[in-house]
């Protein structure tokens, strides 16, 4: 399935009711001036991120959002066990496949971390059903992932013997995105919402995409399956119940 792109800026129309156009022969203009997709999200423009990055770098924001952190599991083995031409292959489809997943469903890919990516929903692009488009970029993800494992493992045989997939966990609730640090200046969310995420992503097994409670309630029955299990999560006292997605 082919990414879908937005032929107008979403943040500025979203914000401002400016059309200020990404693709096709309206943007030529636009160009000129540096004024194209950004690489945070292509479905938004370089306007947008530069006044983004400026509000961000002058005060710390509470925002409501839907967290979700994807970990490509086998990579640390297969990087011990392939040419290092391979496993660079490797790393980089998975966060090709990612990021496509993600803005198909207007997502802001944050970070990248290792073989690990963060992903939020509902920053800067608003959407009332973020916690719904956090599952479905999820389930895009591991669909896409799964599709690249397939040729990989044609063209490679030491792929046949690892546990190469990717493992997947959601949360929402609120964050407070800006930068912190003092020698290294990150833009970033974080919280316990943050927090949640990443360790339901580590406890998911590879293809398995585990919410939160919180995701369970705001994106329904329909999105979420199951009632759930207690999780021994690392750094919460107490069991977190987690559900498939």
């Amino acid at each position: 399935m082919a990414p879908v792109q937005s032929r107008i800026c979403k943040g500025c129309w979203q914000q401002l009711r400016i059309p200020v156009p990404l693709r096709g022969p309206a943007s030529v203009p636009f160009r000129v001036f540096g004024i194209r997709p950004s690489r945070m999200n292509p479905n938004t423009c370089t306007v947008c991120e530069l006044m983004f990055t400026r509000i961000m770098k002058a005060r710390k924001i509470p925002v409501d959002v839907s967290v979700l952190f994807a970990d490509l599991r086998g990579y640390t083995a297969l990087s011990q066990s392939l040419p290092a031409d391979a496993v660079s292959s490797l790393l980089d489809a998975f966060y090709d496949e990612c990021a496509e997943a993600i803005w198909d469903y207007d997502g802001l890919l944050n970070k990248t971390i290792g073989d690990s990516v963060m992903a939020l929903f509902n920053f800067p692009i608003q959407q009332p059903n973020h916690a719904e488009q956090a599952v479905r970029a999820g389930r895009e993800i591991l669909r896409r992932c799964e599709i690249r494992r397939r040729t990989l493992l044609s063209e490679h045989d030491a792929l046949g013997d690892t546990d190469l997939g990717v493992g997947i966990g959601i949360d929402s609730g609120v964050a407070s995105f800006g930068e912190f640090g003092r020698s290294h200046r990150d833009l970033t969310a974080i919280g316990p919402v943050v927090n949640t995420a990443a360790r339901a992503q580590a406890a998911a097994a590879t293809g398995e995409i585990l919410v939160t409670r919180a995701v369970y309630d705001r994106a329904g029955r329909d999105m979420v399956r199951g009632e759930g299990r207690e999780y021994r999560l690392k750094g919460f006292e107490a069991p977190v119940r987690l559900y498939a997605a």
